[in-house]
C-alpha cells in the first residue's frame, strides 16, 4: 500500500506538471513587465490574431538569468523586459534572434540596439519623486545632493528593482565603477530606506515615511490619474544629469523559438499605433515609434535634452552591476 500511494504521488505530480506547460503551439512570453500594466494588451493581441500566448510574469533580471540558464533549452519564444539592460546582457549571450530591417525602421536608432535584435516597446524617464507638504523640490538639483546630511533618513530607493539596476549601470558608463560605488555608499551612509519597487516609495511618500523617492516617471502619473490629491509631485535633475536617464522597455524574440512567425507578429502589434496609445495613455510611457506625432511624442523629445547620453547597449553589463550592489550591501 505504502509503495502504491508513493507511485501514485509520482503519477500525480507528473500530471500537475504536464498540465502546467504551455501547449505547444502556444506563443511564450517571458515578461519583466508587471502583469497589471500589460495583460490587456495582451489579451487584445490573442482576440485579434486568435494566437494563445502564455505569460511568464517576474523580475526583469531573473528572468535575464533564466534565460542565460536555459539556453536553447528555453520555452521562451520573447523577452519582454523593464529595461535595455537586461536585454542586451540576454543578447551578449547570443540568445536573441534578429529582427527584420522593415520592423527596425519603424523605431529610431535610439530606441534599438545596434545588433537589431531588440527594440524598445515604450520610454520612460527616471525622476526625482518628492512629498507636495514637507519637501523642498529646489533644494535638489543634482542626483548626488540627496547623500547630503539635510537627507538622512528621507529618501527611498529600490535597489532591487531592474530599473534602478539599469540607473546604476548607466551611472558606471557616465561616471565610472569608483564615483558609483562612492554614492552608493554617500547614500546607504545617509540611511536612504529600501523598498521593492516604485510603487512602494510612492506610497511612503504620501503616507510621510520619507519625503523624496528615486522613481520612474510614471508610476506618479498613474498614481494621479486615479487620486489627483495624491501629495507627491516629481521633477528632473538638471540636464544631462544621469538621475534623468531615460530607458526603454523592449522586447527581443529567442533563437531557440520555434514560432518567430507568430512571435514577430507580437513585436509588431507592440510597435502599432493602438499599442503605443495604450502605452501612453493607459500606462502613462513615452511612445517609440516615428508613427505618433502627438503631445507624448513632442514630450518625449524634450526628455532627450534632459537625459544624459547613454548608448542603451552600454547598459548590458549587469553582472558587473548586481556585483557591485552587493559589494555595497544592497542586494
Amino acid at each position: 500500500m505504502k509503495y502504491y500511494l508513493i507511485g501514485l504521488a509520482v503519477v500525480i505530480a507528473g500530471l500537475i506538471w504536464f498540465l502546467s506547460m504551455p501547449a505547444s503551439d502556444d506563443l511564450v512570453v517571458y515578461s519583466g513587465r508587471s502583469k497589471a500594466l500589460v495583460d490587456p494588451l495582451i489579451r487584445d493581441f490573442e482576440e485579434l490574431t486568435g494566437i494563445t500566448v502564455n505569460v511568464r510574469y517576474g523580475g526583469t533580471t531573473q528572468l535575464a538569468v533564466a534565460l542565460m540558464e536555459e539556453g536553447d533549452r528555453s520555452p521562451a519564444d520573447l523577452f519582454w523586459s523593464q529595461d535595455a539592460g537586461a536585454l542586451g546582457a540576454v543578447e551578449k549571450e547570443n540568445l536573441l534572434a534578429g529582427l527584420p530591417d522593415e520592423l527596425l525602421s519603424t523605431v529610431p536608432e535610439r530606441f534599438r540596439n545596434s545588433s537589431g535584435t531588440w527594440v524598445a516597446t515604450s520610454g520612460r524617464a527616471r525622476v526625482l519623486a518628492y512629498s507636495t507638504t514637507r519637501a523642498d523640490a529646489d533644494s535638489v538639483n543634482e542626483l548626488s545632493d540627496l547623500a547630503r546630511p539635510e537627507f538622512s533618513g528621507r529618501v527611498g530607493w529600490a535597489p532591487s528593482n531592474g530599473s534602478f539596476q539599469a540607473f546604476v549601470t548607466a551611472m558606471q558608463v557616465v561616471h565610472g565603477d569608483e564615483h558609483t560605488r562612492d554614492w552608493l555608499l554617500a547614500m546607504k551612509n545617509n540611511n536612504t530606506r529600501i523598498y521593492n519597487n516604485n510603487t512602494g516609495i510612492l506610497q511612503a511618500i504620501a503616507a510621510g515615511e520619507i519625503d523624496y523617492g528615486i522613481t520612474n516617471h510614471y508610476y506618479l502619473l498613474r498614481a494621479l490619474n486615479e487620486d489627483p490629491d495624491f501629495p507627491v509631485a516629481q521633477k528632473f535633475f538638471e540636464p544631462g544629469d544621469v538621475g534623468n536617464l531615460i530607458n526603454v522597455a523592449g522586447i527581443g524574440i529567442l533563437n531557440a523559438s520555434s514560432q518567430k512567425e507568430d512571435a514577430l507578429r507580437f513585436v509588431e502589434f507592440l510597435l502599432s499605433q493602438d499599442a503605443q496609445d495604450w502605452f501612453t495613455g493607459e500606462v502613462f510611457e513615452y511612445p517609440v515609434t516615428s508613427a505618433d506625432t502627438g503631445e507624448a511624442q513632442q514630450q518625449l523629445e524634450q526628455l532627450l535634452e534632459m537625459s544624459p547620453d547613454v548608448n542603451l547597449d552600454a547598459l548590458s553589463d549587469l553582472e558587473s552591476t548586481l556585483q557591485l550592489l552587493r559589494e555595497v550591501g544592497l542586494l
